[in-house]
């Protein structure tokens, strides 16, 4: 991958939001940018004639000429449902693979993520229902990221429904960061 400093020029016309406008844009072929982060699948790119930061999914990844990162290894299909108390620890871990693309630390060590519930449904399916804020209610990538959770969830064996719902109350604040997210953004 390219050092902090070091421009790449895509090779390929390629989507990305707008961060945090959130607005999905084609970046053309031959479009120089600097990778400024590499978290969770996803690419945070500075590109000044698009107004600043832009985010690249993993699949477009080769249009950076970076190698594009395998998904998460998921479980073995055991044929046997998971139980709740099988799938909460699994839930969680996806949580962490999902970052703000504005900031270093998963959306679980920010403190963003407020609920958690999972329910059975029929034939050893469950469902998913996550609550969620932003570090900002302008903020206009909550529906990317909130879309990001959703899809890495739905990943899961024996998860067949998810929602990840937007939420303002209680308020975030940085208080709420783990100390692990703290310790990563030197705040401790």
């Amino acid at each position: 991958m390219s050092d902090e400093n070091e421009w790449v020029e895509l090779s390929r016309d390629c989507e990305a939001v707008m961060v945090p406008a959130g607005h999905t844009v084609l970046l053309p072929q031959g479009t120089k940018a600097v990778v400024t982060q590499s978290l969770g699948g996803s690419y945070t790119v500075h590109v000044p004639q698009y107004g600043g930061l832009l985010r690249i999914a993993n699949r477009d990844a080769d249009a950076l000429g970076i190698a594009t990162a395998p998904e998460a290894a998921r479980p073995a299909e055991t044929g046997e449902p998971l139980t709740i108390e099988q799938l909460e620890p699994m839930v969680w871990e996806q949580l962490r693979t999902c970052f703000d693309p504005e900031i270093p630390v998963n959306i679980v060590d920010l403190g963003l993520v407020y609920d958690l519930q999972i329910q059975p449904l029929e034939e050893g399916k469950s469902r998913v229902d996550v609550k969620m804020t932003l570090t900002a209610q302008g903020c206009g990538m909550g529906a990317s990221i909130a879309a990001d959770a959703k899809y890495k969830i739905l990943g899961l064996q024996g998860i067949d429904e998810a929602e990840v719902e937007i939420v303002w109350s209680p308020v975030w604040n940085p208080n709420m960061i783990s100390p692990e997210g703290r310790a990563k953004l030197g705040m401790d």
